[in-house]
């Protein structure tokens, strides 16, 4: 035996392998079996390419073992194993990959799933190990070596009694402190999870000792013992046809994978072929978590490659309109970092991720389109998002979202998309027409709706915050624009009924400057109405911030002050105004009057009275006068 130094620089290297490279100190059991499986590969490869090496597929596996007395863990695979001189190239060098050096050999590369790329991955295990001990047998050699370091002052290669083909690497823990526990890794259910969590889908057996409880036949006595059991799934739920996968089996899968209570209203599977080659699996659900529209909340697809787990919230795959898409993405193309903990920004994410979204909204057009109800029970959950994403980066995705939005509407009250609403348009209607308010039966009280509805248009309801942000950013539908019912002309007049209108602003022009006047600057102008039909009065904006803005706007404290301007607009076909032109000289009731229509028509807005006492005292000054 001899003790030789790693080559490179040795110690300082090894150190930023350990402390550096990895920061989770549980992958270093997913390194370990992915090396065992690319070893597996290579054997399985070797033995139907060449005859002296045939063996039954069945033989090629991985087992874990514990041995708590003495603080080791042991993985073992059937793999390839190693001679002398790969012991020593593969673990002696550190950055040499012997499986990426066996992947540049073949002809048939691009057939072989190699895990291994950077050779730094066996090293993880000294984030556990005081001392590692590998023993390895090559198919190519009758001679084991044993290979031991304690990962400080070099390693020693010598002769090893294994006598099957493999390799068998030995971990001697390091021993606890206050602050690391390493006794879990020795404990059946810690490394029963892990396996499940970062290496389920290796495509060989990973075999352990279970230890099991049942009760005696024909007693009540209880009795444990060891079972070996093989502890990993081996074939991905996704990596399987999809005529070969139940619905049952999806929804399952759903509720297991990602803790899920509610069914899915839409599972899309599929695999591209192509520059960059993946498989997924996306679930959209029904339902939103608790905490979906919080910041808690973390989006994200899990991430395989190769059948390995990488990582559990890949934010870089969904755009941030479709984040409530749950499930799981699986390529082997991908650039890892050398860790392989996280991804490197690269073209191949971002060609991934444009694939993903395309799909993510094919498979919501097809709910829309064929099972409409339970895509309206997914939009009550998430349209908020959606209409979200409208609105972000300047309506930059509208080509996205813009069919996937959903209102409520005038007509019937059901939910309507733009593309429905446009189709059936009046003939000659050149405006999209929407109200706002907090409930459907609070804008059907709202004085500009009557007007409306009384001419046979359909108004789309506007329940939501942002509704009114998202369609400014849309600006138009179909070549057509969007209108408040409470802002600028609603073009609903005939050309008889503007010359009535003409006609009695110019009559009234007087009594409509002494109205503003008595506002004191509360309104940028008083107007005859084309809009009313039976009530009164009410409160409208110019073109740009809007009423409704301005209360959304309030509520934000970094947008102080922000106002729409105030127009008050007079019914002339009701009583009220033929009392105001009775008083048109009596200066002070009229602006008593003039107030307190002023004040009714900001109550119906939802806006605030400047002062309630003063609107009290003209209301039971009013009523006195009456009696």
């Amino acid at each position: 035996m001899e003790k030789k130094q790693f080559k490179t620089e040795s110690k300082r290297l090894l150190d930023l392998m350990i402390n550096s490279i990895y920061t989770n100190r549980e992958i270093f059991l997913r390194e370990l079996i992915s090396n065992a499986s690319d070893a597996l590969d290579k054997r399985h490869y070797l033995s139907i390419t060449d005859d002296q090496h045939r063996l039954n597929k069945e033989d090629l596996k991985i087992e874990i073992s514990i041995d708590k007395e003495n603080r080791t863990l042991t993985i073992t695979d059937t793999g390839i194993g190693m001679t002398q001189e790969e012991l020593e190239n593969n673990l002696g060098t550190i950055a040499h990959s012997g499986s990426l050096e066996f992947k540049k050999t073949l002809e048939e590369a691009k057939e072989i799933d190699i895990i291994g790329q950077f050779g730094v991955g066996f090293y993880s295990a000294f984030m556990v190990a005081k001392q590692i001990t590998v023993n390895s047998k090559s198919c190519h050699s009758d001679q084991a070596y044993r290979w031991e370091s304690t990962g400080e002052d070099g390693y020693v290669i010598s002769l090893s009694d294994k006598f099957t083909t493999g390799t068998e690497i030995i971990l001697t823990l390091k021993d606890n402190t206050e602050t690391e526990n390493y006794d879990e890794y020795l404990e059946t259910y810690t490394l029963k999870q892990l396996i499940k969590k970062y290496s389920d889908y290796v495509r060989y057996p990973i075999g352990m000792m279970i230890e099991t409880s049942h009760k005696k036949e024909d007693s009540d006595e209880v009795v444990t013992a060891l079972e070996h059991q093989v502890v990993n799934s081996m074939v991905p739920l996704w990596k399987r046809s999809k005529k070969d996968v139940t619905e049952e089996e999806y929804k399952d899968f759903y509720r297991s994978k990602f803790f899920a209570f509610d069914e899915p209203a839409k599972t899309i599977h599929y695999s591209l072929e192509g520059n960059i080659s993946y498989s997924a699996l996306l679930y959209i659900p029904t339902k939103a978590p608790y905490n979906f529209y919080s910041s808690e909340y973390e989006s994200g697809l899990q991430l395989y490659c190769k059948g390995v787990f990488i990582m559990d919230k890949a934010k870089d795959l969904l755009p941030s309109y479709f984040r409530f898409v749950k499930g799981l993405v699986d390529s082997n193309d991908l650039n890892l970092n050398i860790s392989r903990e996280i991804l490197q920004q690269d073209r191949q994410m971002k060609t991934m991720a444009r694939s993903i979204e395309k799909k993510i909204k094919s498979g919501l057009e097809d709910l829309l389109k064929n099972e409409r109800e339970k895509y309206e029970e997914f939009f009550q959950s998430f349209g908020l998002q959606l209409k979200y994403g409208l609105y972000e980066d300047f309506g930059s995705h509208k080509d996205v979202l813009q069919d996937l939005v959903l209102f409520k509407s005038s007509l019937e009250e059901k939910y309507v998309t733009l593309k429905e609403y446009v189709e059936r348009m009046k003939e000659n209607q050149d405006l999209i027409y929407y109200a706002c308010g907090q409930t459907i039966e609070q804008i059907n009280q709202l004085p500009q709706m009557e007007r409306l509805k009384d001419k046979g248009y359909e108004v789309l309801y506007f329940l939501d915050d942002v509704d009114e942000f998202a369609t400014l950013t849309l600006q138009e539908y179909g070549g057509k624009k969007f209108k408040s019912i409470a802002q600028g002309d609603l073009n609903l007049d005939t050309e008889e009924e503007k010359q009535e209108i003409e006609k009695k602003k110019e009559e009234n022009k007087d009594l409509l400057t002494s109205m503003k006047d008595a506002l004191m600057g509360a309104v940028t102008d008083v107007r005859i109405s084309s809009r009313l039909k039976t009530h009164p009065v009410c409160l409208v904006s110019d073109e740009g911030i809007s009423l409704e803005m301005e209360k959304v706007l309030a509520q934000n404290p970094d947008n102080p002050g922000i106002k729409a301007s105030r127009i008050l607009e007079i019914n002339p076909n009701h009583p009220v105004f033929a009392a105001l032109q009775r008083l048109q000289n009596n200066e002070e009731t009229l602006k008593q009057y003039t107030n307190i229509l002023y004040n009714q028509a900001l109550l119906i807005e939802g806006l605030t009275i400047e002062n309630p006492v003063e609107y009290a005292n003209q209301i039971c000054d009013l009523m006195s006068k009456l009696s």
